[in-house]
């Protein structure tokens, strides 16, 4: 006897991958929004996509070292998430008051619309993630969090300065930017400290208001 696939079923099946097709085509848009940090070769800026790449391979490198309880794994993912909403609503630059003004609220938006995309039950993990880093309320934001701060202060050290010199950014703004390293990730802290004195001694980061003679 011939058995049939009732049409409510393949109905519901071809709706869920319908959503999941639709966000896994607009996640290519990443790939088009620039970062202002460069490539460590300064051969162009890497885009928000490689960036999301990079921390993803970071949350597996350090989390194996990572504090007994910390799930490695939800890491790697938050890190993926975390930059989507730049699809909508652009890179906004750290260090970049002016631009940073709204910047929340477009996210929020962004958030709303592109995870929405996805079925229900994604929607929700998805947004769930986003949410956690943004929040930086758990062991595991906190490392994806330091690990994102991480990633260009690496770059900039080794490309001489990078965006740290382009835009003349002072020791105590990047040490603001990079503070949550410290308790994210407290073994990478003093190795934090010895790159921002190199870069200040180098002229990349330039001295605080009050230390101009440095």
């Amino acid at each position: 006897m011939l058995h049939t696939t009732p049409r409510l079923y393949l109905s519901s099946v071809s709706d869920r991958l319908s959503h999941q097709l639709r966000f896994v085509r607009e996640l290519d848009k990443l790939k088009g929004v620039l970062r202002r940090t460069s490539l460590i070769d300064r051969s162009r800026r890497e885009n928000s996509a490689e960036h999301s790449w990079h921390l993803a391979l970071m949350a597996m490198v350090f989390g194996q070292d990572a504090p007994e309880g910390i799930d490695a794994a939800r890491v790697v993912r938050m890190v993926l998430v975390h930059d989507l909403v730049e699809i909508d609503a652009g890179d906004t630059f750290a260090y970049d008051a002016a631009g940073n003004e709204g910047r929340e609220l477009r996210e929020q938006r962004a958030a709303a619309r592109i995870f929405g995309l996805l079925p229900a039950d994604q929607h929700a993990e998805f947004r769930a993630l986003w949410d956690e880093f943004e929040a930086q309320s758990t062991p595991e934001s906190r490392l994806a969090v330091a690990l994102d701060r991480l990633q260009p202060l690496l770059n900039n050290d080794v490309s001489g300065g990078g965006s740290w010199r382009e835009h003349g950014i002072t020791r105590a703004q990047v040490l603001q930017r990079m503070a949550p390293i410290e308790q994210g990730l407290p073994a990478a802290w003093p190795s934090v400290l010895a790159i921002v004195e190199r870069n200040c001694a180098l002229g990349y980061i330039r001295p605080d208001v009050a230390d101009s003679s440095r």
